[in-house]
């Protein structure tokens, strides 16, 4: 069995391994990171070898930091790291690059159709029946989008969104509102497949597929991280929210989308949505318009060109080829954003 996975912010490691008779034999561990002593590799490869394959991340980290010899230092890899690696091989996790990845950048859409879509896609990315697809989105209005647990009225102020033509609604993923307008925000989805993600837990998923973006916010100045649960961060503050929603139908899907803020209308944003104080305290911050800092202050970069770089980015990384909504899945998207999307019942399922 072989596994790979890249440690966030750190190297790639590289596990192959066999499964006899549920204990790990053959183990070896490799990879692109820094390790001292030289010794330490060979202790990691013993304390993995003959342990439970049933035996959980936590278990296998425990085992590889007891084995570390005295003083050693690793650059670009955890003993968490190379455990998830072997859960990743046993589990038979597949990498970014068994794929063919498709595109999807359109015309702008309005917030319920951009919901639909995402659910759509997805299905069909879980049913086999399309590649897994980066698509940037494009708002034809400003909107809120609520999350799926979060209560509608202790989110948003509805004179202030009507005020502002403000649209709001609500996704399918849990997470906070995101307060979007057009020229103002980036936002994007990635609809993969579960093996992309097997072996990692739910947080790990999340660092796991903003990685990409983190490099590519790198390569235009901008040193950024990954927050848990589900921020993109720099010193400068809050780049980006992302959210999650696995579908178990067919062979199972993940969405994992992300909203960039761009630039920002903090007056506006704060006469649309209702932020506690208990929100604002645990983010360390006193006010709402600290907490994002768009990307227009950070790269100097009009917003089509930071979009253009992020694709390019994607694109020398994995491959990318240009795509399309086909029809059907268009016609599943607009019916469902009529019949769903729009309705109050959905909206407002959590009032």
């Amino acid at each position: 069995m072989h596994g790979e996975y890249k440690i966030p912010g750190g190297k790639l490691v590289v596990v192959d391994l066999d499964d006899r008779d549920g204990v790990l034999r053959n183990v070896r561990v490799a990879g692109d990171f820094f390790l001292e002593p030289d010794e330490a590799l060979g202790a990691i490869d013993r304390a993995l070898e003959g342990a439970p394959s049933d035996t959980d991340t936590a278990g296998l980290t425990a085992r590889i930091e007891a084995a570390l010899p005295e003083g050693t230092t690793m650059y670009g890899l955890t003993a968490e790291g190379i455990a998830v690696c072997v859960r990743r091989a046993l589990t038979r996790a597949t990498e970014w690059t068994d794929y063919d990845w498709q595109l999807i950048h359109e015309p702008p859409q309005s917030p319920a159709l951009h919901m639909a879509l995402d659910e759509v896609l997805t299905s069909e990315v879980a049913a086999g029946r399309r590649s897994p697809t980066l698509r940037v989105w494009e708002w034809d209005s400003p909107a809120v989008i609520i999350g799926s647990f979060q209560s509608l009225r202790n989110e948003v102020d509805p004179e202030g969104a009507a005020r502002h033509g403000v649209t709001v609604v609500r996704r399918i993923s849990g997470g906070g509102a995101m307060f979007v307008e057009a020229e103002n925000t980036i936002t994007y989805s990635l609809s993969v497949p579960a093996s992309l993600v097997s072996g990692l837990s739910f947080a790990e998923s999340y660092a796991y597929l903003d990685d990409w973006v983190l490099n590519a916010l790198g390569d235009m100045g901008i040193k950024a991280w990954y927050l848990p649960l589900n921020d993109i961060a720099s010193k400068e503050g809050k780049i980006a929210g992302a959210a999650q929603k696995r579908l178990a139908a067919g062979g199972g899907a993940v969405l994992h989308h992300v909203t960039m803020s761009y630039n920002i209308d903090a007056e506006k944003m704060l006469d649309v949505l209702r932020i506690g104080k208990e929100k604002m305290s645990d983010k360390g911050t006193r006010s709402a318009k600290k907490r994002v800092d768009p990307l227009r202050r950070q790269t100097g970069l009009p917003r089509d060109e930071v979009i253009d770089r992020m694709i390019g980015s994607f694109r020398t990384r994995y491959g990318l080829a240009e795509g399309r909504v086909t029809a059907q899945e268009m016609a599943r998207a607009e019916e469902l954003a009529l019949s769903k999307y729009s309705s109050e019942a959905w909206t407002a399922r959590v009032p």
